[in-house]
């Protein structure tokens, strides 16, 4: 059986046994169990309108603090004590705090989208690596076969073959996460609506 087979049969096997996730067969070149969804609605996370005006002077505090809830090696509990103040100094204006979300949503969803591009691009090439290998065994056959055998032909195949297999299987390897990555992204803005949506209820 076909490495590109395989690879169908796991995703099928891994949608039934996990009915939470769904692969995205439409897409074939799509390798991750959780469906692809590339554009997120800012309007799912943020419940209201974003009326609040940008000034020069509020811009270099918004900059600051979005720029903070982006960096997602930063945990979101290290930042409340700065949100906080920063929600408290603008009374909780869910107009401001609006404002502090859009960017961050801006910021985090282009990232998230640049990521899902890669995770394309990354399956496209695993897909043209696991053709490559099948073709290699096939052509090992006939030299196996052929009368007389080539071996000369078999052997350098064969270490072809084995590097491909290396390559490809190394590379598997991190698929899991890459996978992960745009819902680890989706998660956190989520996260970061609702702690600025309760400090604009707390300071309102």
């Amino acid at each position: 059986m076909s490495i590109c087979k395989h690879i169908v049969m796991a995703l099928a096997w891994f949608s039934v046994a996990n009915p939470g996730f769904a692969a995205d067969f439409s897409d074939p070149t799509w390798p991750c169990v959780q469906r692809k969804v590339e554009d997120l609605s800012m309007g799912l996370m943020w419940p209201h309108p974003v009326n609040g005006t940008d000034t020069p002077e509020l811009r270099p505090e918004i900059d600051e603090i979005a720029g903070l809830l982006a960096l997602r090696r930063i945990e979101l509990d290290e930042l409340q004590p700065q949100v906080a103040a920063f929600a408290a100094r603008h009374k909780g204006n869910p107009d401001v705090l609006g404002l502090v979300f859009q960017q961050v949503f801006d910021t985090l969803s282009d990232r998230r989208k640049r990521i899902i591009g890669g995770i394309g691009e990354f399956s496209l090439k695993q897909i043209d690596l696991a053709s490559q290998i099948d073709l290699a065994r096939a052509e090992m056959d006939q030299a196996l076969t052929a009368e007389p055998p080539d071996y000369d032909t078999v052997d350098a195949l064969e270490e072809q073959l084995d590097w491909d297999q290396l390559i490809y299987t190394d590379r598997q390897r991190s698929i899991t996460y890459l996978c992960e990555t745009p819902q680890i992204i989706e998660r956190r803005l989520f996260s970061i609506s609702q702690m600025l949506q309760q400090l604009a209820a707390d300071q309102g």
